[in-house]
C-alpha cells in the first residue's frame, strides 16, 4: 500500500470503526420495527449506515406498511438504542492500540461522523477518548452528510494538512466514498454489517485497525 506523500493527520469514522455501535444499531433498529410488525433486514441496515439520522429514518420509513416521520423514529429508536449500550457496547479490536501508536508517531487525530454531537460524546465519554482526538466534526458541522466529501474536506481543513497527506479510515461504502471523493487516502475496515459494500475506490481494504499494512503506511510516514 505505497502512498507518495506521508501521512500527517488521521481521520476516523465513529460508528462501527472506533465501536460496534453497528452490532448495537441493528438490535434497537430491529426492536423498533417489531413494534411495527416488522423485522430488521440488511437491506434495511445497508441504507441508512453511513447516513445522518433523519436521511436513514427517510429510508428505514419507506419499508413500513405505512410511513411515519423519520424524526420521531429517530427518537424512538434512541431510547430503545441507549438502554441497550451499557450491555453491548465495545471497542472495535485495536482501536486503543493504535490511538497509542498515533500519539507515539505524533500524528494528529480526528473523529468525522455522520452522527449527532451527543451521540459521538456518548461514546467517546463512555471510554474516556475525548481528551485524544484534536478536533470532532459530527452531523451538526456539515450542510451535505457523506458520501459528500465536505465532512472530510473540513476535517483536513481543521487539522491544517491537505487531503492527500490525510489518511481516513472507514467501515461503510458510504464513508468510504466521502473520503476518497475529498481526495484523501482512504483504508477502508468492513465488518459483518457492512462488508457487503463496494470497497474498490478505497486505497486499502484492512482486516482491523492494527492490520500489518496500515500500520507500516503510518510508520513510513514518519521516517
Amino acid at each position: 500500500m505505497s502512498h507518495t506523500v506521508p501521512i500527517q493527520a488521521v481521520a476516523f469514522d465513529l460508528d462501527g470503526l472506533m465501536f460496534n455501535t453497528e452490532h448495537v444499531f441493528f438490535l434497537s433498529g430491529d426492536a423498533l420495527l417489531q413494534r411495527r410488525g416488522k423485522k430488521m433486514t440488511s437491506e434495511i441496515l445497508h441504507g441508512m449506515m453511513g447516513r445522518r439520522a433523519l436521511e436513514g429514518f427517510q429510508h428505514l420509513s419507506s419499508h413500513l406498511n405505512e410511513p411515519e416521520d423519520p424524526h420521531e423514529l429517530w427518537v424512538e429508536s434512541q431510547e430503545i438504542f441507549y438502554s441497550l449500550l451499557d450491555q453491548h457496547l465495545k471497542p472495535m479490536q485495536g482501536l486503543f492500540e493504535l490511538l497509542d501508536y498515533l500519539d507515539e508517531l505524533d500524528i494528529p487525530k480526528g473523529v468525522a461522523t455522520s452522527s449527532p454531537r451527543q451521540h459521538l460524546e456518548t461514546l467517546l465519554t463512555q471510554f474516556d477518548l475525548m481528551h485524544r482526538f484534536q478536533i470532532t466534526l459530527t452531523a451538526e458541522d456539515v450542510t451535505h452528510g457523506k458520501p459528500h466529501p465536505e465532512i472530510y474536506l473540513t476535517t483536513a481543513q481543521k487539522l491544517g494538512v491537505g487531503p492527500e497527506r490525510m489518511l481516513v479510515l472507514e467501515d461503510s461504502e458510504t464513508g468510504t466514498k466521502s473520503g476518497v471523493s475529498a481526495g484523501a487516502h482512504v483504508v477502508s475496515i468492513p465488518h459483518e454489517h457492512s462488508d457487503y459494500g463496494d470497497f474498490s475506490s478505497a486505497n486499502y481494504i484492512a482486516s482491523s485497525l492494527t492490520d500489518d499494512k496500515l500500520l507500516e503506511l503510518l510508520s513510513a510516514s514518519r521516517t
